[in-house]
């Protein structure tokens, strides 16, 4: 299974390790539930952009007056 090294400086590893600790956890599984929550944080981000993104139009033309003046063309209130 491939691992990975990584440097911490005191400072950092004894937030580290504190953290893991309140999570009761080891290191080694705090630092990897890390990674991968990280990981699809950023795959439900792409996912819910995209499907706002497929909706947009629709939404815009439901509900106008709700459309961000950016998007209208208008310049948006100092």
């Amino acid at each position: 299974m491939p691992s990975l090294n990584v440097s911490f400086s005191d400072e950092e590893m004894e937030g580290v390790r504190a953290a893991a600790a309140a999570e009761g956890k080891s290191l080694k599984q705090y630092l990897h539930d890390l990674g991968v929550r990280e990981m699809h944080r950023k795959q439900f981000v792409a996912g819910a952009t995209a499907w706002a993104d497929r909706l947009r139009q629709e939404f815009d033309e439901a509900f106008p007056d709700e459309v961000p003046s950016a998007r209208r063309g208008g310049v948006a209130a100092a």
